[in-house]
């Protein structure tokens, strides 16, 4: 059975790397948080929700970078996280306009990401079983 292969990343996969890269680069600058608390505490609840989204995030992104069918779906739930972002950033600077300018921002990333993972370019791209 022949199947066609779309050789070009969709705009939406792209995005939704850069978006993984940022996941990783946050928590990887918040690692000596997790690590002091860790000395007082084997097991913190920041540590475990920490690890978990590492761990989710890497495979999610190694599943993309494979073409995967099922990546698609982890990909969506990694990209639900920027919804509760919205509210997050509009109330942490709502004092000046800094928070107005996030909330749209992580509010257009939300919509782009959500909107372009579910796109038939996006499901034609990820067609490895």
């Amino acid at each position: 059975m022949s199947t066609t292969r779309q050789e070009s990343m969709p705009f939406a996969v792209r995005l939704f790397l850069g978006y993984a890269i940022v996941i990783l680069v946050v928590i990887g600058l918040s690692l000596r948080f997790v690590v002091d608390q860790a000395i007082s505490a084997p097991v913190s609840p920041i540590g475990v929700v920490v690890m978990a989204l590492l761990a989710y995030t890497i495979f999610t992104t190694t599943l993309v970078y494979q073409r995967k069918e099922a990546s698609r779906g982890l990909a969506i739930g990694l990209a639900s996280l920027t919804v509760p972002g919205v509210p997050l950033a509009w109330f942490t600077f709502a004092n000046g306009p800094l928070g107005i300018v996030l909330a749209v921002v992580v509010a257009i990333l939300a919509f782009g990401l959500l909107r372009g993972l579910t796109a038939p370019s996006t499901r034609a791209w990820l067609n490895e079983p």
